[in-house]
Formats: structure tokens, C-alpha cells, sequence
């Protein structure tokens, strides 16, 4: 089996609640496996590692999944142990608010990660929650030991959920090393700040000092990309933002996309925005990724003032 990407991490189920907190819609979540799908949505092959509970929302995980395309022979349902759950309430800005019940992603070993499957994929991309505690630490770097000593493209996104590690000084720690491992950064301005203190672009100097290549989401104000030689704004496309849950998590399938097409980072940057607010339209993650045709109809239109 040949892949363009495989994502490695939590694979969860989110209950999303728009009217504060009253009633939850279930949607299949998690950050890397949103990514997945992501890009399969783009068109490209993709697969993902991750691990779930043997139970009816974890089977209903897997499912859906691999009806987005996505090969799922290395996501494992981990016997006896419960299907990761995160309750999400969105406010009127479309701002997202999570409570997490931690379960069986974090159980994934060492032990079950398939270098050769690893190996078979172009891109490996991952984040921080597979890093807060063991096994699931060990098997993540394993795998990204792995992807690197194979030539494969690290892709990045810590995903900063502040409230699921110990304290802040861990998180600090364990982001950073993900940050040094990956060639292709993406962060929000909170993460980034919460990494490096403020300042945009002071930030992203930083990040560049391991990492080939950068981006910022900056919300409504779209984002900021930068490699050694290219660096700037990219503005925002006027879609109505409905949840923008996953947002980011379109516009890291953009960022794939556009590595694997040899793109620059400007032309990446403004192709991800797209994917990203596309996203943000609808409600619930997975529903709302868009595909490949979507993307580049929005991005033949003008993008707002560049902030």
C-alpha cells in the first residue's frame, strides 16, 4: 500500500453543543484524525494510527473513517477500554469551549506501531496530545523516528488543549520537542504565544529554526506563513463562520495538500484559508471538511484585506 499521509493520535468522539450546553450533536473528532480526513476530502491517500475503545463509539469512529476514505487497518480497539470523549460548547462567535474524558488513545504502544506502514506514506503528520503521557509518548515518537529516517515529510500541529497535561511547564516541554521534530509548523496565535511569548512574526523566527516551513492561523484575520525565504500575510475569505470547530484542522489539510504539490508558502497559505473557513461553515468537523472542487472555487475569489 502506497499513502500521501498518514496521521498518528487521538481519534475521539465530540459532543457538540451550540445553545450552551443544553443539548449535544455526536460527531466523530480528534485533531490528527480530522487531518486525515482532511485530506482525503483533497483528494489525497490517506491513513491514520490511533487507537479506540471496544465499544460502539469507537466502532461508529472507525466506520466513519473509513467511509471518508481513510485506511483504517492501524486504528486498534483497545479491549475493555473506553472511546476518548470531548464535550464542546460553541458561543455566538462561533468560539469553541472543551471538557475532555480521556479514554483509549492514550493507550496506544509502542509495540503496535508498523514501521513499514509508516514507511509507506509520503507525509507523517502528528501533534501534542499523543505526547502528554505513556504509552501513547513512546509509540508517537517511535513513529516519528521512524517517518524521518525514511525520508518522509513531518507535518505538525501541537494542538494545545492546556487542560489535559499536568501543568504547563509539561506542556511547554513536550510541544517543544514535537516542534523539533517537524519540518512543516502550524500554530495559532495562542499556541504560538503560549510557546514563545508575543509577537507574530518574532515567534515564527523562532519556530524557523528547526522547521522548514510556517503558519499561523490568525482567526479572522487569516494567517501568517513563513519559510527562509518567504514570509508575510495572507488575508481571510468572507465565508459566514457557523462553529469553528476543526477549523484549523481543514487548514493543516490544506497546508499537506499544497507541500505534496510542491507549492510555496503564499500559495499554500491562501489555499488553507480557504480549506480552513470552509470548515468553519458548517457544524460538527468531519461534516464540514471540504473537498477539493470547493476549496479552489473559493479561492478564485478575492480574499479580504490582508491583516
Amino acid at each position: 500500500m502506497s499513502l500521501d499521509v498518514i496521521s498518528l493520535g487521538e481519534l475521539l468522539i465530540d459532543f457538540i453543543s451550540t445553545d450552551g450546553g443544553i443539548t449535544f450533536k455526536r460527531a466523530a473528532g480528534g485533531a490528527p484524525a480530522n487531518v486525515a480526513v482532511a485530506c482525503s476530502r483533497l483528494g489525497l491517500k490517506s491513513g491514520f494510527i490511533g487507537k479506540v475503545g471496544d465499544d460502539g463509539s469507537g466502532r461508529f469512529l472507525r466506520i466513519t473513517l473509513e467511509r471518508e476514505g481513510v485506511d483504517v487497518s492501524k486504528v486498534y480497539l483497545e479491549k475493555g477500554g473506553k472511546t476518548t470523549l470531548a464535550f464542546v460548547s460553541v458561543d455566538a462567535d462561533g468560539e469553541r469551549h472543551f471538557r475532555f474524558h480521556r479514554g483509549a488513545d492514550a493507550l496506544l504502544r509502542p509495540e503496535e506501531i508498523c514501521t513499514e506502514y509508516v514507511r509507506s506514506s509520503r507525509v507523517f503528520h502528528f501533534g501534542s496530545i499523543s505526547l502528554i503521557s505513556e504509552p501513547a509518548r513512546r509509540a508517537t515518537l517511535k513513529a516519528v523516528r521512524a517517518a524521518r529516517n525514511s525520508g518522509l515529510t513531518i507535518t505538525y500541529d501541537p494542538n494545545l488543549r492546556l487542560s489535559l497535561w499536568e501543568s504547563a511547564k509539561k506542556a511547554r516541554k513536550w510541544i517543544g520537542v514535537g516542534l523539533e521534530m517537524a519540518e512543516v509548523v502550524k500554530l495559532n496565535e495562542e499556541e504560538l504565544e503560549f510557546m514563545f511569548g508575543p509577537g507574530v512574526e518574532e515567534g515564527v523566527e523562532k519556530v524557523l529554526e528547526t522547521a522548514d516551513k510556517v503558519f499561523v492561523t490568525l482567526g479572522k484575520r487569516g494567517c501568517y506563513y513563513a519559510d527562509e525565504s518567504s514570509k508575510g500575510y495572507s488575508g481571510p475569505y468572507r465565508v459566514k463562520v457557523i462553529d469553528t470547530t476543526g477549523a484549523g484542522d481543514g487548514f493543516m489539510g490544506g497546508v499537506i495538500y499544497g507541500v505534496l504539490k510542491g507549492w510555496g508558502v503564499e500559495r499554500t497559505a491562501s489555499f488553507s484559508n480557504a480549506a480552513g473557513v470552509l470548515t468553519a461553515s458548517g457544524i460538527g468537523v468531519i461534516a464540514s471538511l471540504p473537498k477539493l472542487g470547493d476549496v479552489l472555487r473559493l479561492v478564485q475569489m478575492k480574499p479580504a484585506a490582508k491583516g
